[in-house]
């Protein structure tokens, strides 16, 4: 089993692109910052950026409700992605974090009657699993 959990901020704006068959793909960066102080005391950091990937009703959310520089945090797993690059005649490949839950920090959403809602999306809103979506299957 692996298990890839992050807390971040949106480098972009989600960019939502759809399968032949209707499946929403929301594709986004993350980066997470790490932060510590060295031996002699001085603070110390240091910047990852992920690719993210997320599908089905949980794309069309955060395509909707995330922006650059949106906080949040994510449950996911691994997968990486290869085509055949034409330009170089070469196999490309990009890794990516399959999002499976995303909670929505640092900004509050309020409700009709103005009482704070959570937004986590979860697992409960896969339409279908990715793993599932093949190559011919993604127009780009």
């Amino acid at each position: 089993m692996q298990k890839t959990l992050l807390i971040g901020y949106l480098g972009k704006d989600p960019e939502m692109k759809h399968t032949p068959g209707g499946t929403s793909i929301a594709t986004f960066t993350i980066a997470s910052t790490e932060r510590w102080k060295n031996s002699a005391g001085e603070p110390q950091e240091h910047t990852e950026w992920f690719n993210i990937k997320a599908f089905g009703k949980r794309a069309e959310i955060v395509a909707e409700h995330l922006h650059k520089g949106s906080r949040i945090f994510l449950e996911g797993r691994q997968r990486t992605e290869s085509w055949d690059d034409k330009q170089s005649d070469g196999k490309k490949y990009r890794t990516y974090v399959y999002a499976d839950k995303i909670e929505f920090l640092g900004e509050s959403q309020r409700d009709g009657n103005g009482q704070k809602t959570e937004l986590t999306l979860d697992q409960s809103y896969s339409q279908e699993d990715p793993t599932m979506i093949t190559d011919s299957d993604v127009p780009f």
